[in-house]
């Protein structure tokens, strides 16, 4: 961090505060969750986990985002690709090609397992929350791994071509295709997972962390719930988001292309808008510092690229600390309106 924005750490100081809710996509959030799950205590992570990228292939529920969560945290993720399993193999998809199969979603052998059990489970009528609890006990996960909603929300992106469901759009055109439009289908009629609700009503809660996920593929599908933006609104714990851009350009994905077909400027300051509502504090990359005093709001600048697990666990704490500092701030001033109070009630 630089020395002007850097916040203050209070490590000597004992703290109720413990509980931190990460909101995340896929990749690029999962970096971030994972360093927080290094930093923090086992138990004190509730990752909440868009499932708007959720569809069914080949007869399996396919959870893209909460699998790479999963398997982030756990330690099986592929380092190269950035999603599915480290040293998986592709006899299914090479069988499957073989008898004229599609193939513009691949699904590896290990992964496989992953989505014939939570298609059993679902079948069997266990919640996505269940079978998500299931899964990251079973991978030796000690944070509480959570999807938005049991029931189906569904992204659909509206583009120049007519209307596309979210993995048709993102893996099997690429992103090619300009977006008019984002929607989420079910969405109205959603619950948001009830260990979310209690997650960031706790009151040993110590922030909420917007993850640098797509704001409008990954985190808006989650805000979409109702109940979700209202309880993240009223959590008793300061709301830190970072920003997903650098310099203008998202590190991976389609961010910054997104924005610009649907008008929005590739700026933090765009960010900070569009969570202005909902959050303390914005982080943003030194490449973007030069907008800092145009944001509007407070403002931390460091380094977002997580290139290694130093790079996560260093922006994670910086976070925390950010949060820390804002929550002291926020108690003093609550003490002194206590006391100016009771000074007006005495006299």
């Amino acid at each position: 961090m630089n020395e002007q924005s850097a916040p203050s750490v209070h490590a000597a100081v004992p703290r109720p505060r413990r509980h931190v809710v990460a909101l995340c996509g896929g990749i690029g959030g999962a970096k971030l969750a994972l360093g927080l799950y290094r930093v923090l205590s086992p138990g004190d992570l509730t990752v909440v986990v868009n499932t708007g990228d959720d569809f069914e292939h080949l007869g399996l529920h396919i959870s893209p985002d909460l699998d790479t969560v999963l398997y982030t945290l756990a330690g099986w993720s592929d380092p190269e690709r950035g999603w599915g399993r480290a040293g998986e193999t592709w006899h299914f998809m090479k069988a499957l090609e073989a008898l004229g199969g599609p193939q513009w979603f691949r699904l590896g052998d290990r992964d496989l397992a992953m989505h014939v059990d939570r298609t059993q489970r679902l079948k069997q009528g266990e919640t996505l929350t269940a079978f998500a609890r299931h899964a990251a006990r079973q991978m030796g996960i000690g944070a509480h791994i959570v999807p938005m909603s049991d029931d189906p929300v569904r992204t659909i992106v509206d583009t120049v071509e007519g209307p596309l469901p979210f993995q048709r759009y993102f893996v099997e055109r690429r992103c090619e295709p300009a977006v008019t439009a984002i929607r989420f289908a079910g969405a109205e009629r959603a619950r948001p997972s009830p260990e979310l609700l209690r997650a960031v009503a706790r009151p040993d809660l110590r922030a909420i962390v917007i993850c640098p996920s797509n704001p409008y593929l990954s985190v808006d599908p989650l805000l979409s719930v109702p109940g979700i933006r209202s309880a993240v609104r009223a959590a008793p714990a300061p709301v830190i988001a970072v920003s997903p851009l650098v310099g203008g350009q998202a590190v991976k994905g389609p961010t910054a292309k997104i924005m610009a077909e649907l008008g929005i400027s590739a700026t933090a300051q765009a960010i900070a808008a569009h969570y202005r509502d909902l959050i303390d504090a914005l982080v943003i990359d030194r490449q973007d510092a030069a907008e800092a005093n145009r944001i509007g709001m407070r403002t931390v600048i460091t380094d977002t690229i997580m290139r290694d697990i130093q790079d996560r666990e260093r922006l994670a704490r910086e976070v925390l600390a950010l949060a820390d500092e804002i929550a002291d701030e926020q108690s003093s001033l609550a003490d002194m309106d206590r006391a100016l109070r009771a000074d007006s009630v005495t006299s």
